[in-house]
């Protein structure tokens, strides 16, 4: 997200989501990170706005994406409208690595609601956009995190936090 707490403008547009160029080529740690999941979910805006990036970059990740939109599932994406709680609760019971939430705003805060959400990885883009979608919406519990990692590459400040 942005420093001021955006995670993409009003139009939707992630042109801004870069470090500040002092380290470009340094590892930020997504491999290893990405090989602690075996699972992701993500809304509809998210999805198809990575597909603008060009091919689908997690081929071989099981992958859920939340839409109302009637859409053919293909070998790595289920797309559903089923009850969040009911999923995570399906998704638990099974053997397997972590689920990662991707996004977008509107999912996160459904999830942030239900309470289903055991890990906060953020990280902290060195950009204030002065408006857009934030990452958390209103009318929040309050949930009281321990941060457990903090990480600073290419100026990009990345803090991984645990429900306490």
């Amino acid at each position: 997200m942005s420093l001021d707490g955006y995670i993409a403008r009003k139009n939707g547009d992630v042109d801004w989501l870069e470090g500040d160029g002092s380290e470009p080529d340094v590892d930020i740690g997504y491999d290893e990170f990405y090989e602690s999941i075996d699972t992701m979910i993500m809304g509809r805006k998210t999805y198809d706005q990575i597909l603008t990036f060009g091919e689908y970059p997690y081929k071989g990740t099981r992958g859920y994406v939340y839409t109302s939109e009637k859409r053919d599932n293909n070998e790595d994406i289920e797309f559903t409208d089923e009850n969040v709680e009911y999923l995570i609760g399906k998704l638990k019971k099974e053997d397997g690595k972590d689920i990662w939430l991707i996004g977008g705003a509107g999912l996160i805060d459904d999830f942030i609601k239900k309470d289903l959400i055991d890990e906060y990885f953020i990280s902290v883009i060195p950009c204030i956009l002065g408006e857009g979608i934030s990452l958390f919406k209103d009318n929040n519990p309050e949930i009281r995190l321990k941060l457990l990692k903090t990480k600073t590459v290419n100026g990009i400040a990345m803090m991984h936090y645990a429900k306490r």
